[in-house]
């Protein structure tokens, strides 16, 4: 019992789909760490996405605040967020708490354990759009977060100058993307798809296109845009295939399937699993996204990225040569997927730049930074 005393407790919070991905290899490191007592909890700010990674992971929370709700709102989360995880963080007494990225669950987390006067540990640090409305509420979500942290795990060197701009320089340590440890651990060159809808694809033939696109600032006209320009690169290239993982979110499913129902080469599927994501990224010819996460996945695989959003805090993917930021115009989301499936020289110093985000040690680095805090608390 007296050496059970001794450990560090480590609380780690998450509550949607991105961030299980990228905190599971770290809970799952931290677990086998000697010298830590590892502790999740769940929001279940997303339910059934975050479901299936805590199933892929073989993960299970010690607490689940079981908070998604029909309708829910932004306020609504936060505060569900903070009077929960009070009463978790009362019974559990954590030495530090873990939070990931940008989300509500992450922010409001980070809140609770500030009123509780727990340090705080923040995974994914120093990410900036510079426009607090763009993403939203994710910029100001890791802003605040960032304010809050006693220890900053920036990936990149870029996103550790933006902590420094801000006044942010004690503990701030630069240890890549846990992302990259996650990845490496689930492709695989004999994966069989779980997906029925992708089973049924020859993804060996023709150049197949990876498209996602979702997030908030994108609904309405900047997601017709892109729909339209994907529609014309259909019908321009009969080498193409494009898949899309079409989001839940209703505004989402109306705008594609309205404008790509239907579409030759367009293969609209429901929202797949991280490992089959994962997969179907590597299989794939390019890949076309707002996703943040995908940005930083898609490197990794050697597959070049047009981002679909006018801005990226993630600026170190389009600074390597791996990403082309497209912007939500239809003409010029067009030529970048024109670009790439047309000039072979363009595609192949696009997929052989080098990734920025680590080499798939990050939580090594980062049970070992927090196991130095331990010791000199």
């Amino acid at each position: 019992m007296a050496k059970e005393k001794q450990k560090m407790k480590v609380l780690s919070v998450f509550g949607t789909r991105p961030e299980a991905i990228k905190m599971a290899p770290l809970v799952k490191l931290l677990k086998k760490t000697e010298g830590i007592k590892s502790i999740v909890c769940v929001t279940a700010q997303h339910r059934e996405m975050l479901d299936q990674v805590l199933t892929q992971f073989h993960i299970k929370p010690d607490y689940d605040l079981n908070l998604m709700k029909p309708g829910q709102t932004l306020s609504s989360i936060t505060g569900g967020v903070l009077d929960g995880l009070t009463e978790v963080l009362k019974e559990s007494n954590p030495d530090l708490v873990l939070v990931h990225g940008d989300t509500t669950t992450s922010m409001a987390a980070a809140l609770a354990a500030f009123y509780q006067q727990i340090a705080i540990g923040h995974v994914e640090a120093g990410l900036r759009s510079f426009d607090m409305y763009s993403p939203f509420p994710e910029e100001m979500n890791r802003c605040l977060t960032s304010r809050m942290a006693t220890l900053h795990f920036a990936p990149t060197e870029s996103n550790l100058d933006n902590l420094k701009k801000e006044g942010i320089t004690k503990n701030v340590y630069v240890v890549g993307n846990t992302v990259i440890d996650a990845l490496m651990q689930m492709v695989r060159e004999d994966y069989s798809f779980k997906s029925e809808a992708l089973q049924k694809l020859n993804l060996k033939e023709g150049k197949w296109v990876l498209v996602t696109a979702h997030r908030r600032e994108n609904l309405g006209e900047p997601l017709e845009n892109i729909c339209c320009a994907v529609r014309r690169l259909a019908m321009e290239h009969t080498d193409a295939h494009f898949v899309y993982p079409v989001h839940l979110n209703p505004a989402v499913r109306k705008t594609v399937f309205q404008l790509l129902g239907g579409q030759d080469r367009i293969h609209l599927i429901d929202p797949i699993e991280v490992e089959d994501m994962h997969n179907l990224m590597k299989r794939a010819f390019m890949v076309m996204t707002d996703s943040g996460g995908l940005q930083e996945e898609a490197p990794v695989l050697g597959k070049p990225i047009i981002v679909l959003r006018t801005e990226t805090e993630r600026p170190e993917v389009v600074a390597a040569g791996k990403a082309i930021l497209a912007g939500v115009n239809e003409e010029e989301v067009y030529e970048a997927g024109n670009l790439l499936l047309t000039n072979a020289e363009a595609y192949k110093k696009m997929a052989q730049a080098i990734n920025p985000y680590g080499d798939g040690h990050t939580c090594e680095k980062i049970v070992e930074i927090i196991l130095e805090y331990g010791r000199r608390k």
